[in-house]
């Protein structure tokens, strides 16, 4: 829809100005075959819901007796970034829609049974007899729209996205009314370019052909919806050429939080030193894809004179400005540090580190993985509760994403359902930013891992798919490759693509915790328990006060167990347990753990507590997925069963 839609704020088109262009319908009475109300897809007329016949003294029909209720497939389509396209050339984009309206939409809505009841300027409401009918009439207008438009320059490209929804509508003088309206167009304000979003009453009416054609995105909570909805997004068939993604948001803008890191102070002659640690500085905040980090070259100019942090930052048009100062004395060195929000000048967070002369390079990185470790969650935390503030209308899809990080953090099934459709939009709203892309793959990876997926196969694939998408948008995303490796040797059993993988996420992001931490994990799934445990430490030495610690300590405990040090894998498996005791995965580390340790008792408890979260947990299901090599797993499943745990 429109950027109010893709920002969060979707409708039906009802209310709005655009209405002005509501299509003439001729009046007609709509008849319905009674023999067809057996039929499951066939249109269906609620008779207990329907308004008696009433005349007026004139003996006219009245108003009322119009109304009637079908059950109906309803398509809502929206143009991919209608507004900006009319801020920039309003009657050249009107000119473009209306002819793909008379040569191509109209007609292949007619040809698949349908009728168009609303028409809003820049897109449509479309109802059909059945659902099916419906989402081949969508494939088929994605498939000729992206051919037909496949020449256009990509910001002038006129796209549609698209949703359906089965459900009882009211008819009455030729419109439609109701609930089921609202769904399909809120429906559609998920959809990507070129997609096609459906809601499970729509997708339990597909042929198998056609359910191939799309993944589970979960249950999406819609806006003004108490209920969630469980969504499915289709695709294009295999071998239709996919185009460069347009959005709402104008090409080239970049929300994400900026810094600039000045110039440190000095009170010596050696001003390398102090270049030396704002170098170091810069290249592990670059590492941090939340941030968007300004060049050395664009504040040499500052030079090493006291000024003002915040006039600068606002200069230089960023958000936090990092200042500070390199003190040296009898050969030792002080480094102070200071961060600055632009907004309001107020100090984030200031330290202070202390070392000799001798040790300076190790000073370094000491500064720079504590940086990592403090700034990037203060800012995180300052920018959620900066995109909390803001109207729906004005969200960007880094606030969404930040939104979404929110929820996803909390691991519990309502959050975790929420967060997967904010980062839908988010993925809608800017489809050139990579980040949505790889949370939404992290998504799929949890929903196998802990929230117990419907089909792990399909959410595997839409995991692989979100990080190759991620990983198209920005090749050194570090997390994006981390997380394509990890599904690879996790869900899809392929170790060897795996590491090759997470190597290059750990050389693109050294800084990035979850680079290591699924390394980590892979090094433990084949067996190499020294190196699974190095890079399991590494991982949770970057993250110690991330909010998926619970997952970085838990696959340490498991580097551990796999190097037999059992002790150390109970310790780190408690640590995971305690920060979140619903976690599947971390507790059946430490049932493992603890029957390898020989503590049978505390083993047998924390099985039990397993089954309180899990109760269908059975080994013979579980073995099977289980990513561990064979010799590993033999002695891994025969840990949980000497937990307790059934098969």
């Amino acid at each position: 829809m429109s950027r109010r839609a893709g920002a969060g704020q979707t409708g039906t088109g009802i209310g709005r100005s655009s209405l002005r262009f509501r299509a003439k319908v001729q009046p007609q009475r709509i008849e319905v075959d009674r023999a067809q109300l057996s039929c499951q897809h066939s249109t269906k007329l609620d008779s207990s819901l329907a308004v008696p016949a009433a005349t007026d003294r004139s003996g006219r029909e009245s108003f009322v007796a119009k109304m009637q209720r079908h059950l109906t497939a309803i398509l809502s389509a929206d143009v991919v970034g209608y507004m900006r396209m009319s801020e920039t050339a309003e009657e050249a984009t009107h000119s473009r829609l209306m002819s793909l309206r008379a040569s191509l939409i109209d007609p292949c809505v007619r040809e698949h049974g349908g009728r168009i009841v609303k028409n809003m300027g820049d897109g449509f409401l479309a109802t059909f007899d059945n659902a099916p009918a419906a989402t081949n009439c969508a494939l088929s207008l994605q498939r000729a729209l992206a051919t037909a438009t496949a020449d256009q320059p990509t910001a002038l490209r006129i796209a549609f996205r698209m949703g359906i929804h089965l459900a009882s509508v009211i008819l009455e003088n030729d419109d439609i009314f109701g609930d089921g309206v609202n769904i399909a167009a809120r429906l559609q304000s998920y959809a990507e370019q070129g997609s096609v979003i459906i809601s499970q009453a729509v997708f339990e009416t597909l042929d198998d052909a056609t359910k191939a054609l799309g993944f589970d995105l979960g249950e999406i909570f819609l806006r003004n919806h108490e209920s969630p909805v469980r969504v499915f997004d289709l695709r294009p068939a295999p071998g239709v050429k996919q185009t460069r993604k347009i959005g709402e948001s104008p090409i080239g803008i970049d929300e994400r939080a900026s810094i600039a890191v000045l110039p440190f102070r000095m009170n010596s002659p050696k001003s390398y030193l102090a270049d030396g640690v704002v170098d170091s500085i810069i290249q592990s905040l670059s590492g941090l894809k939340e941030l968007f980090v300004i060049s050395r070259g664009s504040t040499l100019e500052y030079g090493r004179r006291r000024v003002d942090p915040v006039a600068i930052g606002r200069k230089l048009g960023v958000r936090y400005v990092m200042d500070g100062a390199v003190a040296l004395s009898e050969g030792h060195v002080r480094i102070s540090t200071e961060l600055i929000a632009n907004e309001n000048g107020a100090v984030v967070s200031a330290d202070h580190y202390d070392g000799k002369m001798g040790e300076l390079f190790e000073l370094q990185d000491r500064i720079s993985l504590k940086l990592v470790r403090t700034i990037a969650p203060h800012i995180r935390e300052r920018e959620l509760r900066r995109a909390l503030r803001k109207h729906p209308q004005n969200m960007t899809s880094y606030d969404l994403l930040l939104q979404a990080l929110d929820l996803l953090y909390k691991m519990d099934a309502d959050s975790f359902a929420r967060a997967r459709g904010l980062l839908q939009q988010a993925m809608v709203l800017d489809p050139s930013y990579a980040p949505p892309f790889t949370y939404a793959a992290l998504w799929h990876v949890f929903r196998v891992g802990e929230l117990g997926s419907p089909d792990p196969d399909a959410d595997g694939q839409a995991a692989a798919d979100c990080a190759l998408a991620a990983i198209e948008r920005d090749g050194n995303d570090a997390l994006a490759l981390a997380i394509y490796g990890h599904v690879q040797a996790f869900l899809l059993h392929d170790p060897v693509t795996a590491q090759r993988f997470l190597d290059r996420a750990i050389e693109a992001g050294p800084s990035v915790a979850m680079a290591w931490t699924m390394s980590s994990a892979t090094r433990g799934f084949v067996g190499n328990g020294p190196l699974a445990v190095l890079h399991g430490d590494k991982g949770q030495r970057l993250a110690p006060a991330d909010p998926y610690r619970f997952w970085h300590e838990g696959i340490l405990a498991q580097a551990h167990y796999i190097d037999g040090d059992y002790d150390q894998a109970v310790g780190w498996a408690r640590s995971a347990v305690a920060h979140n005791p619903s976690i599947r995965f971390t507790l059946r580390t430490l049932a493992a753990s603890l029957a390898a340790a020989g503590q049978l008792t505390a083993a047998a408890s924390a099985a039990d507590r397993l089954l309180l979260v899990q109760p269908d947990f059975r080994l013979t299901s579980y073995a099977p997925r289980c990513p561990f090599v064979p010799p590993i797993l033999e002695q891994w499943i025969g840990h949980l069963r000497k937990a307790g745990l059934p098969d």
